[in-house]
């Protein structure tokens, strides 16, 4: 095995050197001036660039916590609870209701499709609900659900809370509160930001805010908005230590952002998304998900016939490249490969290179330069 990875699962994404340098930083103390200057440009750079009319956390914590928080500060025990669910994350949210005491109705979708709009228009008139929650990007089947679309349907139900599920999406995927009626968004650093694992980031609109305080003293204390609100309004204050060096490097993450637009950054993401899915289909894998509700941040791709997971995952390792298998009845049957955050055109010409060696090692031939001929051509329109 080379002794230097890439990294190409659907999170932990590679980290490009800037942001790598900043990672490595001489500690400051979290109330050093300087510091709380940089933290306060996050949150409020983090505000603008999403459409966020409320407030922007910027916390210590994973994904998962970014999920109870989202649920924490909006609902109270007995309340209903939509979980629209595209795959096996969107169920991680049931889970989560059933340990706070949340009525909750699943509406699943067959894995490789989405739930669309009509289908959750249809079960919210059937009775009322504090929350609905929706994954845009399911890392188990590489589907994205229409996020602009849904918030446009939620408009017919002004008191129902719309919560996205940004974490496999947020920053390659297009995503506004304002523009798409969202009223909670959460993400975390390690999949499209391109920073290592460590903070949780979620934006909170007036609508969410209020409901929050609706709620009075809710059981939770690490992630209560009101015991971190006072922070991201003045850094200065202390609730619970910040992870300095990991704010540094979102700091930088967001500058790159910032510098390349949003709007850019998400068709970059598109453009080498269809470009590297016609290639490993031209290599003979299937995608999982079904066109129209197709990911920009990974593929999720089921084998040619006769090629088996692990020999095939071991060859990409054995040169230098990492992906992840597939969950629940896929595993076995799939891998999945990440294409988000700072990966360049030199970065997805190398993995499609071992992709093609691997495949040749498992007895599936490809003639050499397939995959990566087609990635350039539609590169190059």
């Amino acid at each position: 095995m080379k002794e230097k990875t890439m990294v190409m699962i659907p999170g932990p994404t590679p980290v490009v050197r800037s942001i790598q340098d900043q990672m490595g930083r001489e500690i400051q103390a979290f109330g050093d001036p300087r510091f709380v200057k940089d933290y306060k440009s996050v949150i409020d750079d983090l505000g603008q660039l999403f459409g966020c009319d409320g407030k922007t956390f910027v916390v210590a914590g994973t994904g998962t916590l970014a999920m109870e928080m989202a649920l924490a500060n909006t609902t109270k025990r007995g309340d209903n609870v939509l979980i629209v669910s595209n795959g096996f994350f969107g169920d991680r949210f049931t889970d989560i209701c059933a340990h706070k005491g949340l009525n909750a109705d699943v509406l699943q979708a067959e894995w490789g499709h989405v739930v669309s709009p009509a289908q959750i228009e249809a079960k919210l008139s059937e009775k009322q609900y504090s929350v609905v929650t929706v994954t845009h990007v399911d890392t188990a089947t590489g589907a994205a659900a229409d996020i602009a679309a849904i918030g446009e349907m939620m408009k017919k139900f002004p008191d129902t809370i719309y919560i996205v599920d940004g974490v496999a999406a947020t920053a390659g995927e297009y995503e506004n509160l304002a523009e798409m009626n969202i009223d909670l968004l959460f993400t975390a650093s390690q999949k499209a930001f391109g920073v290592c694992p460590g903070l949780l980031l979620l934006w909170a609109n007036k609508k969410a805010m209020a409901r929050r305080a609706t709620l009075g003293v809710i059981p939770e204390y690490y992630c209560d908005f009101d015991k971190w609100v006072p922070i991201m309004d003045d850094p200065s204050k202390y609730f619970a230590t910040p992870a300095v060096n990991l704010v540094w490097a979102l700091q930088e993450s967001v500058r790159i952002i910032k510098e390349e637009g949003m709007k850019a950054r998400y068709q970059r993401h598109l453009k080498n998304a269809r470009a590297m899915q016609k290639a490993l289909e031209a290599l003979g894998f299937t995608l999982l998900a079904q066109p129209g509700c197709r990911a920009v941040t990974l593929s999720n791709l089921i084998y040619p016939a006769g090629v088996e997971d692990a020999k095939f995952r071991a060859a990409l390792l054995e040169e230098g490249v990492i992906v992840a298998g597939g969950l629940a009845a896929y595993a076995g049957k799939m891998f999945r490969l990440g294409h988000m955050g700072n990966i360049d055109v030199n970065d997805e010409v190398a993995v499609l290179g071992v992709i093609e060696r691997a495949l040749n090692q498992c007895g599936h031939a490809v003639p050499y330069g397939k995959g990566v001929g087609v990635y350039l051509e539609e590169m190059e329109k």
